[in-house]
This record gives C-alpha cells, sequence and structure tokens, in this order.
C-alpha cells in the first residue's frame, strides 16, 4: 500500500514540484490549499493562488482540498505580531506560522485526512543521525529557509518531506516548466504574507493607532517628528524624513534605539556609527530541535534572515533564557526577531532576541 502524503500546496512553483517529485518517486499525492488570511485584493492573491494550485493539481491529476486556518492564524500567528509592535519590537510572523499553523494545523488536519506524513515547498533538508532527525540547510543557499523552522520539534520534522530541498531555485523552475505548470514562471513571494506590498505603516496603522513624538539624536536634540516609535525597526534609514547635518558628509540617518516610554526615536549619523553595533545580545524562548543543547563551544548564528552566519559563543543564563556573544560586533540587533544556530549545515535551533549587549 503506498503512503499518503498532503502536500501544502501554496499555489507558487516550489509546493506544485514538490507535488509532482513525491508523485514521481510512487506516493500517493494529495494537495491542500490553506486559506490563512481573510482578504482578496491587489496585496492578498488568495484566489488567484487556489487557481494555481488547483491547475497543478489537476495536470498531476491529484485531488486537491481546500482549509481556512484564517481564524487560527488571527489567534495565533497576527495577534501576537500586532503585540509584539505595540511593545515597539519586530517580530517574524512567518516564524511562528510554521509552528503553529503550517506544522501544527496542517498536519493534524492532513492526519484526519488518512495521510500519514506531510509535505511542502521549503528550501530544506532532514536526515537522520543515532536517534535523531536533523534540520539540514537547503542546497540553494539563496532560498534556504532554515531559519525560518528552527522552531519545529523532532515529531514535526519527522513527519515532514522536503522534496526540493536537494535543488537549486532555478532546478525547480526548470522541471515545472516541465511538466507545463502554469505558474511556472510565477514570481515568489516576499515580504510578510498579509502586508504584501503594502507599506508597513500603513498596514500597521490599521490596528495600532499612530502616535506622534519625536525624533531625536544622541545628546536629546530634536531632528523631527515620527508617527510612533513602534513603525519603526532599529537599522532603519529609509522613512525617517531627516536629512544629513554637515552636508551630508556624515553619512544617513539610522534607527539607533527606541523609547517606548518617552515615545521618542533615537537615531545616529552614518552606518558605522558605534550605537549601531552589539557583540552580545540577550534572548528567550530558546528551543534546540535536537531537544537538548549544543556540545560544541562555538557555534555560527544569523540574527535576521537574509544576514550572515557569524562566530559566536552561548551561555546559559537560565533555563530559557541565554547570553550569544559574537567574535565582531553585528549590525542593528533588533528585539523580537530570532537569532538562529548553525553548525556546518545543520540548523541547530533558535532564541528570541530581547536586547543587546556590549
Amino acid at each position: 500500500m503506498k503512503e499518503k502524503i498532503i502536500v501544502g500546496m501554496s499555489g507558487g512553483v516550489d509546493s506544485a514540484v514538490a507535488s509532482a517529485i513525491l508523485k514521481e518517486e510512487g506516493y500517493e499525492v494529495e494537495g491542500l490549499f490553506m486559506k490563512n488570511w481573510e482578504e482578496n485584493s491587489e496585496f492578498c492573491h488568495s484566489e488567484q493562488d487556489y487557481k494555481d494550485a488547483l491547475q497543478v493539481c489537476d495536470t498531476l491529476n491529484i485531488p486537491l482540498r481546500s482549509v481556512n486556518f484564517s481564524k487560527q492564524y488571527w489567534d495565533r500567528v497576527f495577534k501576537y505580531f500586532l503585540n509584539e509592535y505595540e511593545k515597539g519590537r519586530t517580530p517574524n510572523p512567518d516564524i511562528l506560522c510554521n509552528t503553529e499553523i503550517k506544522f501544527k494545523e496542517f498536519y493534524n488536519y492532513s492526519l484526519d485526512l488518512g495521510a500519514q506524513r506531510i509535505a511542502t515547498g521549503h528550501y530544506v533538508q532532514t536526515e537522520g543521525f543515532e536517534d535523531k532527525i536533523m534540520l539540514l540547510k537547503g542546497n540553494d543557499p539563496n532560498k534556504d529557509q532554515s531559519y525560518f523552522l528552527h522552531k519545529l520539534d523532532q515529531k514535526q520534522i519527522s513527519n515532514a518531506i522536503f522534496p526540493i530541498g536537494k535543488l537549486k531555485k532555478k532546478h525547480v523552475r526548470t522541471f515545472a516548466n516541465k511538466y507545463r505548470f502554469a505558474n511556472f514562471s510565477k514570481k515568489d513571494s516576499v515580504g510578510i504574507c498579509f502586508i504584501g506590498k503594502r507599506d508597513l505603516t500603513e498596514f500597521l496603522s490599521n490596528y495600532i493607532p499612530k502616535k506622534t513624538g519625536y525624533i531625536i539624536d544622541e545628546k536629546g536634540r530634536k531632528l523631527g517628528t515620527h508617527h510612533g516609535v513602534m513603525f519603526y525597526t532599529i537599522g532603519q534609514r529609509k522613512g525617517l524624513g531627516i536629512g544629513g547635518l554637515n552636508n551630508g558628509k556624515d553619512g544617513g540617518w539610522y534607527v539607533a534605539d527606541k523609547d517606548i516610554t518617552n515615545n521618542e526615536l533615537i537615531a545616529v549619523q552614518g552606518r558605522m556609527h558605534p550605537a549601531l553595533y552589539h557583540t552580545k545580545l540577550i534572548a528567550s524562548n530558546v528551543h534546540w530541535i535536537s531537544g537538548s543543547y549544543p556540545t560544541k563551544a562555538q557555534l555560527k548564528a544569523k540574527i535576521r534572515y537574509r544576514g550572515k552566519e557569524k562566530t559566536c559563543s552561548i551561555k546559559k543564563l537560565d533555563n530559557d533564557i541565554i547570553l550569544v556573544s559574537f567574535k565582531e560586533p553585528r549590525f542593528a540587533i533588533s528585539p523580537g526577531q530570532s537569532v538562529v544556530f548553525y553548525q556546518n549545515n545543520i540548523c541547530l535551533g533558535g532564541a528570541l532576541i530581547e536586547y543587546p549587549q556590549n
């Protein structure tokens, strides 16, 4: 009897090719389209995405089901997203979406439909080592998504298949073209899924009231005004609305800190300003994919998805609190983002950044 796999179909090329590969390998494959956001506009294309997923499934002659997880997404992901911004932090909802929706709601729903395992179009790989399953980076360094999956546990990754993790993106598109999928050239989705190409401040102001305050420099000198400190990110340059002093010779202005109590944004001039760099950070909600702390004294870590991995060491301060020390200063360590740890191509886990230190 064939093993039944249900693939999370997004309407994109990655999940389409994942489905095709699994069918070629002899699995019984079904598709499941998840609607996680109640909106259909120029920014959210769920209706077109569903049509694209349906065309893929028709081509492969596999069934496609649809399920609405928008309430679960609102309660477990979006509320958290807003709450973090209200605190002046910079959350990454895609990480929580994976743990709470794709690898919990989607997984449980698929089991109820008779699936043995689920599959997604993520660019990651898994590999068994002794009695553990390791999460590995995808083979395409430009598409690797292990950062977003660092909070998965042993049960979640052992019951999931990632068919395209070994492929480069260009090969995925070639594969899709061979199958004549209509979405073979469809652009990858970028940014936060429910925001799309909208201005972040404009979107957030629908849920969080604007609160005008001052932008000041390190000495307290007023440089301009802002619409609310929660709408800005540490290290942000664009959108401050203040020009350079000294004819701009010292460079542009960057957000270095946020004073939530006084509703003030602290800005410094020049990307190399020391206030933008720190060698340490405190992080909470520590999670290790293997279930135990790593034994290596030195690891590599990312402090944002597109950031570079840098050598670090970890000191356990409490059951759920760690001190991460880097060999080199890191630019714009942002509370609310995740620090994710690696050993070679193995994603070990990660933690939630609370604040930077020197």
